[in-house]
C-alpha cells in the first residue's frame, strides 16, 4: 500500500532570499565544522574506526539532529513566559462535518454566498492541521470586514443563546485583522479564485492552548496564521458543538486585533467563550495566558 503523499507548506512571507540562504549556509557550515573538530579531537584509533564502521547510521542521525535543531530555533522566544498548563479539550459531542455539509449550512444563513472549491478538502491535511473548514470571503458578504463579522455574530444569535458584548464597537477603529491573517487570506483568494466560500486547513485551538494570543502568533509555523472572529464565528455556525459546555476549550480569535477604546491601541483579542448564560463574544488582553483558552489557526499549502 503506497503512502499518502505529503502536502507541501506554502510560506506566508515567502521563501528565503539568496542573501539569507548564503548567510545560513555559512553559519551552519562553521557550526558543523567546529562541532566535528571538537568531537574528533577526543577520538583514538580504535574509537575512530568504530565511528567509521557506523558511518551510514551516524550520517542519518547527524542529519536529523541538525534539522531538528534548526527547526527548534525557527520559533521565536518572544513572550515565552506567557504560557500556562492546560488540560482543556473539545467537547465529546464535537465532530467535524464534511466540507459539503458546512457549505450547505453557511448558505442557509447567507444565501448570497456562491461557489466553493469543495474538492480542496479531498487533499491530505498539511502538518499541524486537524480538519478542513469552510470560511466565507468577507467581500462576498459586506463592504467591510467588520460588517461581515457583525453579520456572522447576528446569525449566531439566531442559532443559540448568544451575547455580543462588543455590539456597537466593531467598526474599523475597534476591530482589524492582523497583517499575517490578511496576507494569508489574499493567498487563499488567489488559490481559490472566484469562490465566495474558501476551504481552509485548520486546527480548532488545541495546538495553541494555554498561551497568550500574542505568544500563539509568534510561535506559528511559516505557513500558519491565526483565525479571526469572522472565520471562527462561521465555524461555530457549522459546528455549534465545538463551544457547547463551560468546560470546553474556549476560543481566542488571534487572527484579529481589538482596540478597547477605539484609539488605535490594538492590545486586545476578540474571543468566544461559554458560561451558564450561553455563548458570548467579548474581548481580552492579548498578553494574558489562561488555561481555558486556545487559539485556532489555518495553514497554507502549495496547490498545483
Amino acid at each position: 500500500m503506497s503512502a499518502t503523499p505529503a502536502i507541501a507548506p506554502l510560506h506566508i512571507t515567502g521563501n528565503t532570499t539568496p542573501v539569507q540562504l548564503n548567510l545560513l549556509k555559512e553559519l551552519l557550515g562553521e557550526a558543523v565544522v567546529e562541532a566535528a573538530m571538537t568531537a574528533l579531537s577526543k577520538l583514538d584509533r580504535q574509537s575512530a574506526q568504530v565511528v567509521l564502521d557506523t558511518r551510514k547510521t551516524l550520517k542519518g542521525e547527524l542529519s536529523r539532529t541538525v534539522v531538528e535543531t534548526i527547526e527548534r530555533f525557527t520559533i521565536s522566544n518572544l513572550y515565552d513566559d506567557e504560557v500556562t498548563q492546560s488540560d482543556r479539550s473539545y467537547p465529546a459531542t464535537y465532530r467535524v462535518r464534511p466540507i459539503e455539509a458546512q457549505v450547505t449550512a453557511l448558505r442557509k444563513f447567507f444565501p448570497q454566498l456562491g461557489g466553493c472549491m469543495e474538492k480542496v478538502a479531498r487533499r491530505p491535511l498539511p502538518e499541524g492541521a486537524e480538519c478542513w473548514i469552510a470560511v466565507p470571503r468577507w467581500q462576498a458578504m459586506a463592504p467591510t470586514y467588520y460588517q461581515a463579522t457583525e453579520m456572522v455574530l447576528a446569525a449566531l444569535g439566531t442559532q443559540r443563546k448568544f451575547s455580543n458584548r462588543l455590539a456597537g464597537k466593531l467598526n474599523e477603529t475597534y476591530l482589524r485583522q492582523t497583517e499575517r491573517a490578511m496576507r494569508a487570506r489574499e493567498i487563499l483568494d488567489e488559490q481559490q479564485p472566484g469562490n465566495d466560500i474558501l476551504v481552509v486547513a485548520a486546527q480548532a485551538g488545541m495546538l495553541h492552548r494555554g498561551v497568550s494570543a500574542r505568544r500563539a502568533r509568534v510561535s506559528m509555523r511559516g505557513n500558519e496564521f491565526g483565525l479571526g472572529a469572522l472565520s471562527l464565528g462561521s465555524f461555530l455556525l457549522t459546528h455549534p458543538e465545538r463551544l457547547s459546555s463551560h468546560d470546553a476549550l474556549m476560543i481566542d480569535c488571534c487572527g484579529d486585533e481589538y482596540s478597547l477604546r477605539g484609539d488605535c491601541s490594538f492590545d486586545r483579542v476578540p474571543l468566544y467563550d461559554y458560561d451558564l448564560g450561553g455563548m458570548q463574544f467579548s474581548v481580552f488582553h492579548e498578553d494574558r495566558a489562561r488555561n481555558i483558552w486556545g487559539s485556532p489557526s489555518g495553514f497554507l499549502f502549495q496547490m498545483p
